[in-house]
C-alpha cells in the first residue's frame, strides 16, 4: 500500500506486493512491553500519527464504505502491536482517520502505525488493503495536531466552516474513552482541538460559511426570480443542511415549499418544518413541475437526473395539464450535494439552469476568504501552543527530579547549620536563597531545550553530573498532566 505522508521526517512508505504484514512484536520491541508507558527512564518519547482518507484523497464510493466502519477498529488498531500506546477514529460521510500514539524508540514506528490502521480496517470492515492504495495521506509529528484543529473546525470540510464536524471529534473522543483506547496525548490532543474549534468559531467568520453558501446560492438565483412567493420549491434532502437551506428560504419569501427524501425520511422533516412531504413515487412528477429544485442530501450518486425533468405527455395529463403544453417554462436546480446531487446533463435541457457548488464558490465574497485565512492561523496558534506546553511537559519529570535532588541536598545542610548553632536561621536564610539562585538558571534552560525538541539532553545532564533519572511516578503525573 502507498499513500501520502506529511510530517516531521515522514517519508513515502510501501508495503510491498501481497501486503506483507510489519507487525511481529519483534519488530515494536518486547511484546511484555506494557501499553501507556513509553518511558523507560525518559518521559513521553511516544509520537502522534494521523492516517486521513478524505474527499481530498479519496473516492466518495470508498468513504462511503468507510463511514460504516465498525466501533471495533480503534480496539483491533491498539491490539496490533504492543508499540500502539492508543487510537482514536473519527469516521464519517466524507472522512475516515485513525489517530494512533506511538512508543518512538521503537525501529520504523510510523511505518508500524500505518501498517496497524490499515491492517485494522482490513479486519473490521472487510475492505481489501489493496482498495486503499493512494487513497490515504499520513501526517506524523507537530502536523497532527494543526490537521486535527483544521480538520475540528471546519476548515478541511467539503463546506468550509460546517458545524458538524466539531461534535463528530468530540463523539470519537468519547467513543475512544468508552472502549478504552485512549491515551494521555491523544486525550490532550481532542481536547484542544475541541478548544481551537470553538475559539476559531468565536473571533472568526468561519462559522457562519456554511450558511453562506446556502446564502450566495439564493442570491445568484435572485436574478431568475421576481416573486419568491410564487416560486414552487422541492427540497431534497432532510439533513441539517436541509433545515438551513429551508430557513433561509422563508427568509426570501418562499411559502410553496415541498420535500422528498431518498432515504425515506420525508413525513418526520414535513412535518416538522409544517411543509408537504413528497412520496417516492410522486418525486418525478413534482420535480417536473417545480420551478426552484434544491438538492442537498449526503447521497453518493445523483438523485436526480433529465429522466425526473423530462416527462412523458400522459403523466402532463394525469397533472392537469393540456397535452402538449410544457410541464415547465423554465426551473432553476441548485445542487449543493458533495458529492454532486445532480446529474450535469440536466443543464441540457431546455429552460433548466444549473448552479452547483464550483459555481457558487466562484461568486464567494472577499470577507469569507479572508475569513478562512483568519482561521487558519488561528489553528496554526493553537497548534504551535499545543506543542510548546507538550515540550514543557516532556522535561517536567526531569526538572522535579533536579530540584528534588537540590532540596534533598539543601534540607541536609540546613540540619548541620541547626545543629551547629543556627539559632537566628540567617544560615537556613541564606542556603534557601542560594538554592532558588542555582536552580532558576538550568530550570529555565530545560525549558528552552523542551521547547526545541531537546528534552532528553537535559536529561542525560542530569543522568551524567548527578546520577538522577526521573522517578516513574512523576512521569505518569506528567503524561497525564
Amino acid at each position: 500500500m502507498r499513500g501520502t505522508v506529511a510530517g516531521e521526517g515522514a517519508q513515502e512508505r510501501g508495503v510491498g506486493e501481497g501486503h506483507a504484514s510489519i507487525l511481529p512484536s519483534a519488530v515494536c520491541g518486547a511484546a511484555e512491553r506494557p501499553r501507556s508507558r513509553c518511558f523507560e527512564g525518559r518521559y513521553n518519547r511516544c509520537v502522534l500519527l494521523c492516517v486521513t482518507a478524505s474527499h481530498k484523497t479519496a473516492s466518495f464510493e470508498l468513504l462511503e464504505r468507510l463511514s460504516r466502519t465498525p466501533d471495533d477498529v480503534a480496539p483491533t488498531i491498539v491490539g496490533m502491536a504492543p508499540c500502539v500506546q492508543g487510537a482514536v477514529v473519527l469516521a464519517t460521510c466524507n472522512r475516515f482517520e485513525a489517530y494512533v500514539e506511538m512508543d518512538e524508540p521503537v525501529t520504523a514506528a510510523g511505518a508500524i502505525g500505518v501498517e496497524a490502521v490499515i491492517e485494522a480496517v482490513e479486519s473490521a470492515t472487510g475492505i481489501p488493503a489493496a482498495d486503499l492504495d493512494g487513497a490515504y495521506a499520513v501526517h506524523s509529528g507537530r502536523r497532527v495536531a494543526e490537521h486535527l484543529f483544521s480538520v475540528a473546525s471546519g476548515l478541511e470540510s467539503v463546506v468550509s466552516g460546517e458545524g458538524e464536524i466539531a461534535g463528530q471529534v468530540r463523539r470519537a473522543l468519547k467513543s475512544a474513552r468508552k472502549d478504552g483506547t485512549t491515551s494521555p496525548e491523544l486525550e490532550r490532543l481532542f481536547q484542544r482541538a475541541s478548544q481551537a474549534q470553538r475559539k476559531v468559531k468565536n473571533v472568526t467568520a468561519l462559522g457562519r460559511a456554511g450558511r453562506s453558501l446556502v446564502r450566495l446560492a439564493l442570491e445568484l438565483a435572485d436574478s431568475r426570480i421576481a416573486d419568491w412567493s410564487a416560486e414552487r420549491v422541492l427540497l431534497v434532502g432532510t439533513g441539517a443542511y436541509a433545515a438551513v437551506t429551508l430557513a433561509t428560504l422563508r427568509e426570501r419569501g418562499a411559502v410553496d415549499i415541498s420535500v422528498y427524501s431518498p432515504s425515506g425520511r420525508a413525513e418526520i422533516f414535513a412535518a416538522k418544518h409544517d411543509i408537504r412531504p413528497v412520496p417516492a413515487e410522486e418525486y418525478a412528477r413534482t420535480a417536473a413541475h417545480s420551478s426552484l429544485l434544491i438538492t442537498c442530501t449526503t447521497a453518493t450518486e445523483p438523485v436526480l437526473g433529465p429522466e425526473h425533468l423530462q416527462h412523458p405527455v400522459g403523466l402532463a395529463a394525469a397533472a392537469g395539464c393540456p397535452v402538449g403544453v410544457p410541464t415547465r417554462a423554465s426551473q432553476l436546480v441548485v445542487d449543493l450535494g458533495m458529492p454532486r446531487n445532480v446529474d450535469p446533463a440536466v443543464a441540457s435541457l431546455e429552460g433548466v439552469a444549473l448552479l452547483d457548488l464550483e459555481t457558487i464558490r466562484l461568486h464567494a465574497p472577499l470577507e469569507e476568504l479572508q475569513a478562512t485565512d483568519a482561521a487558519r492561523s488561528v489553528v496554526r496558534e493553537a497548534a504551535e501552543t499545543f506543542h510548546v506546553v507538550g515540550a514543557r511537559q516532556s522535561v517536567t519529570p526531569s526538572v522535579v527530579a533536579f530540584r528534588s535532588h537540590i532540596f534533598e541536598l539543601l534540607e541536609r545542610e540546613i540540619a548541620r547549620a541547626r545543629s551547629r548553632g543556627d539559632e537566628d536561621g540567617k544560615v537556613e536564610q541564606a542556603l534557601r536563597h542560594l538554592s532558588g539562585v542555582l536552580l532558576h538558571t538550568p530550570t529555565v534552560r530545560a525549558h528552552e531545550l523542551a521547547a526545541a525538541g531537546r528534552a532528553d539532553e537535559f536529561a542525560a545532564a542530569l543522568a551524567t553530573l548527578y546520577g538522577i533519572a526521573p522517578a516513574a511516578d512523576s512521569v505518569e503525573d506528567a503524561a497525564t498532566a
